[in-house]
């Protein structure tokens, strides 16, 4: 017998979630806008534009930019759920990488004091990409099971921590552009052929957790970090999703290469989407998976300090 769902969803473009996966009923998602030469668009999910022009644009000198959510766009989307009455939770964008959080929580409060029996809950995902987008694609399951809007939102807060993920770029020059690392460290990096590996911080901020030389060790390092994960405690039938920034063939290598139980869940191949992608370029290869608590392996110092900020909140 299938759950009566109990409360609404809100996305956002940055999870780089498939679109199919998140046309549901009563699962909206924000479109965050980016700019390129020819003036602004929309991150519809691939929608109007194929990941491979998006990046050849880049490969070809040209530069995107990004920009929050517009006001405007996000205050329409508050009012119409809160105007629908069905309790919503809204899953964000890092705050560590975006205002777009606070912005919402912001605009948030002011439609609970105008609908005041309308539930809405705006969580702090502090990820971003396909590690958000993990996090969103359990969360829709969790819904669909019949999580009420308040316990979704708690499950949010605490799964957010569970959530492992590992990724890699082909050169620094995005990350140089972003102010992530110093020119000089940018150049020595891509003439030494150095291939990045990232991570997120506990905050949500972007982690470098090591470098790989060369493409391929690169890549081994994202199987290793699977292999590595599950050892230290993750489970073999959760999903996994696998993100590239139109480097579908590593991404395929990465997949064949996981040592998977038979029967296991599929792997949800995800395209990078050009908010992220104006960042990191093309060639990112990503994994997210459910591991281990994150903040067990966080400094003491760094426990004590995001109990504080969880106390904040």
């Amino acid at each position: 017998m299938q759950s009566k769902i109990r409360c609404n969803l809100i996305l956002d473009s940055c999870c780089d979630l498939p679109k199919e996966l998140m046309e549901q009923a009563g699962v909206e998602f924000f479109r965050f806008p980016f700019m390129m030469n020819d003036g602004e668009h929309s991150d519809d999910m691939w929608a109007s534009m194929q990941p491979k022009e998006f990046y050849d644009r880049l490969r070809g000198g040209e530069v995107s930019g990004t920009a929050q959510i517009p006001i405007a766009v996000i205050e329409e989307t508050l009012e119409k759920a809160a105007e629908t009455g069905t309790p919503t939770v809204y899953l964000a964008f890092s705050s560590g990488l975006s205002g777009t959080f606070e912005t919402v929580e912001r605009m948030a409060a002011g439609v609970r004091e105008k609908h005041p029996e309308f539930e809405l809950y705006v969580v702090d995902t502090k990820l971003a990409s396909i590690a958000e987008g993990l996090l969103a694609y359990e969360a829709i399951r969790q819904r669909n099971r019949g999580l009420s809007a308040k316990q979704l939102a708690s499950w949010a807060e605490e799964a957010r921590w569970y959530v492992n993920s590992y990724f890699t770029l082909d050169e620094l020059d995005h990350l140089r552009r972003g102010g992530r690392i110093p020119s000089a460290a940018a150049t020595i990096g891509d003439k030494l052929n150095i291939k990045p590996m990232l991570s997120f911080n506990l905050d949500g901020t972007l982690s470098m957790t090591g470098m790989a030389r060369g493409r391929k060790k690169a890549l081994k390092s994202i199987v290793k970090f699977y292999e590595d994960t599950h050892a230290d405690g993750g489970s073999s039938d959760e999903s996994i999703l696998i993100g590239s920034a139109d480097a579908e063939n590593d991404a395929k290598w990465v997949e064949e290469h996981l040592r998977r139980p038979e029967g296991s869940l599929p792997v949800v191949r995800c395209h990078i989407g050009p908010v992220i992608g104006s960042h990191v370029g093309p060639g990112m290869v990503a994994i997210a998976i459910w591991g281990p608590d994150r903040r067990k392996k966080a400094s003491i110092a760094d426990r004590i300090a995001n109990r504080l900020s969880s106390e904040d909140e």
